[in-house]
C-alpha cells in the first residue's frame, strides 16, 4: 500500500521527521479495502466516507475514508481482517471510536509465536458509552519487534452502539496516544459574550475556559482556517473585570490559530442577521446558534413556559451537550436566555426534566421565588473532561425564576445503575404526597423511584418498556374526570395507557404507537401547569437538518394531548394548541368545491408557511395528492393508507366517505394531523428545490369533491 502525501504530511506535523520513519499500515483512503479480507455486510465492500445513513455526525477521522461498520445500522454485522506484518516499530497508533464492547465492537491485535500459535495480545474499543468521535489510541508493542502479527477488526453487536470506527493504523516510535500540545491565550474579561469560529467541517480541537486557576468550560470546537460558517458565543458576564485563559489542546495543526481568532463583544457576533435565514422555521422554535435534539425541563412558572432542551453551542452537530434555555408568555414567541448548565468533570448535560417545588420540600428556598429544580443525567465519559466519570443523575437549582442555575453539592442523587441509564422525569403524585421519577436504565427498562425532599430516593419497581426519554402523566378519558387514565411513553412516542399507584406503573395492554412520521422524537410535556387551565401540553424534538445555516434542527409545535376513545380502543391524540390562532396573518375559507375548482384556489398560494385544513369528500377516487412544495401526501382509498414519504405512512380510515388533513406548513418541517389527531405524520421537509413553491390537489379517478378548505397564512414568531 503506498503512503500518501496526505499522510507523510499528517505524520510530519505530529511527531516531525525522525530517525526511524513511520510505517502506514492502513488509511483507508482508497476505493476498496486492497488485501484486506472482509466478513458480513457491517464493513460494505469499501472504507466509508464519513458519517453512514441515520448515524450521528462522525468526526475525528483523517483523510476522506476510515473503517465505520454502521452500513446498515447497528444491526449489521462483521469482520476485516489485514494481511499479516512484521512489527518493526515501539508502538502501533490508531484513530478510534464506536461501541464499547470489548468482546464485540474491537480491534485486536494478533502475534504468531515462535511455536506457530496465534494469541491476541492488544484489544482497543470505543469509549465505555461509545462515541462517534475518533480519538487517538495507542499500543506499546516494542517487546515485541520483529514478530508477525495482524489486525482484526470486529463488530459482533446488534444492540445499541453497535458498530466500529477506525482510522489510520500507523507504527511509529513515537505513542499519539498520550502526546498533545497545548496552546494558551490570556484574554481580559471587558465585554459581555466570547465569540469562537465554528467551521462544520472543520478538525475538532479541544478548548478549554478556566478562571482562577480552575477549569470552568470546556468543549470541542470545530475550525478549518479560512472564513468560518458561523461564530458561537458564551455568555462571561459574571466574569467581567476579571482575566480568563483559553487553552487549545489538539495533537495537529495551528495551535494558535483557533485561539486568536476568538473576540469578544457586547452582543453575540453577527447577531442582528439572528433568525433570517432562509431555512430558519418560522413558527417552530430554533435555538439562534448550534445543534439542538430533544426538549428539556419543560415547566411553567409565574406566567413563563420554561423550555430547556439539548444544545451543542459550539457546533453545528451533535456534540457538547448542554442545557440551552427559552421562556416563553404563549409558547410561540422565545426568549433565548443564555445556557443554564455546562457540562463540568462529571460529565456533558443529556436529558431530564424541571419541576417547581412550591412547598421547598428541598429546602433551595432563598428568597421569595419558589426554587425551579432541573433534574438531568450526567453522562460520564462522553467528554475528554469527565473521562473516568460515569452515568449518573443530578440536580441544578434556580431561585430566581431561572435566570442562573447551582449544581446541588451533594451531586449525584442517584449513582451509577447500568449502562448509559439516563432521562430523570420528574412528577409530583398527589395521592402520596411525594415526588416520583421514572429513569431510563437501558435494555428498554425503566424505574420508578420515590422522594419527599428531591435529594434522596428510594427506587420502588421497574417495568420492560420503552428505549430512553420517559413521560409520565395522567388524562382523563374523554374528558370524563373521574375516568382518569396515566400514559407512561418513551422517546419514540410509543406509550403505554394503564394504572399508577405512586410506585409501580402497570399497563393495561399492549404499548401504541403515536406518531407515524419521519422526524420526532423525545418529546416531553409541560409540568406545572396551572389546573384552571387544565391542558397537557407537549413539545417533541423536530429532527430537521438545515444545511448551510448556523443552526442545525427544531422543536415541533406545541399539541395539547387528550385520551380519546377510538374505535382502535383509548388512544393518545395531538391537536395544536389553541394560541395558533394569534399566529394568523389572513384567513380564507372556501365551502363545497369541485378538486378542480380547490386546486385552482391553492395554486394562487405559494407554498409558504400556513396552517391548512382540508375536508374532502372521496366520491369514489382512487387516490387523493397533495403537493407542498416537492413533497406529496397521498391517500390511498383501496388499502386505506395516508402517506407523506416511505417512511412516514399510516393506515386512515375515511369517516363516512371522507378524509379531514390539518397540516401547519413551515419552511423544513410539515406536522400532518389526520382525522381530528386519530393520525399524527411530522414530517421532515427540506426543500430540495428552493424554488418550487407549489400548493396542489388532484385525484386519480372517481369525482371526489372539497367540503371545506381553510388556508391561513402564518406571521413569523421571530
Amino acid at each position: 500500500m503506498r503512503v500518501s502525501i496526505f499522510t507523510i504530511v499528517f505524520v510530519c506535523l505530529i511527531i516531525g521527521c525522525g530517525s526511524r520513519e513511520d510505517i502506514l499500515i492502513a488509511d483507508f483512503e482508497g476505493d476498496g479495502y486492497g488485501n484486506w479480507i472482509v466478513e458480513g455486510e457491517a464493513f460494505g465492500s469499501r472504507p466509508a466516507t464519513g458519517t453512514l445513513p441515520d448515524q450521528q455526525k462522525v468526526s475525528g477521522f483523517l483523510g476522506k475514508g476510515l473503517v465505520n461498520s454502521y452500513l446498515g445500522g447497528d444491526e449489521t454485522t462483521g469482520r476485516l481482517l489485514s494481511p499479516k506484518f512484521t512489527l518493526e516499530r515501539d508502538f502501533l497508533n490508531f484513530l478510534i471510536a464506536g461501541g464499547p464492547y470489548e468482546k464485540e465492537t474491537v480491534m485486536r491485535l494478533w502475534l504468531r509465536w515462535d511455536d506457530g500459535e496465534w494469541e491476541i495480545i492488544r484489544t482497543a474499543t470505543g469509549p465505555p458509552h461509545g462515541s462517534e468521535t475518533l480519538r487517538w489510541d495507542s499500543w506499546d508493542i516494542s517487546v515485541n519487534q520483529g514478530m508477525t502479527a495482524y489486525l482484526e477488526i470486529l463488530d459482533a453487536a446488534t444492540g445499541d452502539w453497535g458498530h466500529i470506527n477506525v482510522d489510520h493504523i500507523i507504527q511509529s516510535d513515537e505513542s499519539l496516544g498520550v502526546d498533545l500540545e497545548n496552546y494558551s491565550r490570556v484574554l481580559p474579561v471587558e465585554h459581555s459574550y466570547l465569540h469562537f469560529p465554528v467551521h462544520e467541517h472543520g478538525k475538532e480541537r479541544l478548548v478549554s475556559v478556566s478562571f482562577g486557576g480552575e477549569k470552568i468550560y470546556e468543549f470541542d470546537l470545530q475550525y478549518t482556517c479560512g472564513e468560518p460558517d458561523f461564530w458561537a458565543y458564551l455568555d462571561v458576564r459574571e466574569f467581567k473585570g476579571n482575566e480568563l485563559v483559553l487553552t487549545c489542546t489538539q495533537i495537529y495543526g495551528d495551535l494558535k490559530n483557533t485561539l486568536d481568532l476568538v473576540t469578544t463583544g457586547d452582543e453575540p457576533r453577527n447577531h442582528e442577521t439572528f433568525y433570517m435565514e432562509k431555512l430558519r422555521p418560522q413558527f417552530h422554535y430554533s435555538p439562534p446558534r448550534g445543534w439542538n435534539n430533544d426538549p428539556n425541563g419543560m415547566v411553567y412558572y409565574e406566567g413563563e413556559y420554561h423550555l430547556f432542551y439539548q444544545h451543542n453551542p459550539y457546533g453545528w452537530h451533535w456534540g457538547n451537550m448542554t442545557w440551552g434555555h427559552a421562556v416563553s408568555r404563549d409558547m410561540l414567541h422565545w426568549e433565548n436566555l443564555s445556557d443554564a448548565i455546562h457540562p463540568d468533570q462529571m460529565g456533558t448535560i443529556f436529558s431530564g426534566t424541571a419541576v417547581i417545588d412550591y412547598e421547598n420540600t428541598s429546602g433551595f428556598k432563598n428568597g421569595e421565588e419558589a426554587p425551579l429544580i432541573c433534574f438531568f443525567t450526567y453522562a460520564g465519559e462522553t467528554s475528554a473532561w469527565s473521562v473516568e466519570s460515569p452515568f449518573t443523575q443530578a440536580i441544578a437549582y434556580s431561585t430566581d425564576r431561572g435566570r442562573t442555575f447551582t449544581k446541588f453539592e451533594g451531586n449525584p442523587i442517584i449513582g451509577h445503575i447500568r449502562g448509559g441509564n439516563r432521562d430523570p422525569k420528574v412528577t409530583w403524585y398527589e395521592p402520596g404526597g411525594h415526588w416520583v421519577m421514572v429513569l431510563f436504565i437501558e435494555e428498554d427498562e425503566m424505574a420508578f423511584f420515590i422522594s419527599q425532599d428531591l435529594k434522596n430516593w428510594e427506587e420502588t419497581s421497574r417495568l420492560k418498556s420503552f428505549h430512553e426519554c420517559p413521560e409520565l402523566f395522567e388524562l382523563p378519558v374523554d374528558g370524563d374526570e373521574t375516568n382518569m387514565k396515566w400514559v407512561l411513553y418513551g422517546a419514540s412516542g410509543h406509550y403505554f395507557i394503564g394504572e399508577f399507584d405512586g410506585r409501580t406503573f402497570t399497563p393495561d395492554g399492549d404499548e401504541i404507537r403515536y406518531h407515524y412520521g419521519d422526524a420526532w422524537y423525545a418529546s416531553q410535556t409541560f409540568n406545572d401547569i396551572p389546573e384552571e387551565d387544565s391542558r397537557r401540553i407537549q413539545i417533541g424534538w423536530a429532527q430537521t437538518e438545515t444545511p448551510g445555516m448556523p443552526f442545525n434542527q427544531s422543536m415541533s409545535f406545541p399539541v395539547t394531548l387528550r385520551l380519546q376513545t377510538t374505535e382502535e380502543g383509548v388512544r393518545l391524540l395531538p391537536w395544536p394548541i389553541q394560541e395558533i390562532e394569534t399566529l394568523y396573518r389572513s384567513e380564507k375559507r372556501y365551502d363545497d368545491l369541485t378538486l378542480m375548482a380547490a386546486d385552482d384556489l391553492l395554486s394562487n398560494y405559494d407554498a409558504g408557511e400556513y396552517d391548512l385544513k382540508l375536508d374532502v369528500e372521496l366520491g369514489g377516487a382512487e387516490s387523493v395528492t397533495l403537493k407542498i412544495r416537492d413533497r406529496e401526501m397521498v391517500y390511498d382509498i383501496a388499502s386505506e393508507v395516508l402517506y407523506a414519504n416511505e417512511e412516514a405512512r399510516a393506515p386512515l380510515k375515511a369517516r363516512d366517505g371522507r378524509i379531514q388533513l390539518r397540516i401547519l406548513i413551515d419552511r423544513t418541517y410539515l406536522e400532518i394531523f389526520a382525522n381530528q389527531g386519530e393520525r399524527f405524520l411530522p414530517v421532515a421537509a427540506i426543500p430540495y428545490d428552493h424554488y418550487d413553491r407549489d400548493l396542489s390537489l388532484n385525484a386519480e379517478g372517481g369525482n371526489p369533491r372539497v367540503r371545506s378548505l381553510v388556508i391561513r397564512e402564518m406571521n413569523s414568531i421571530w
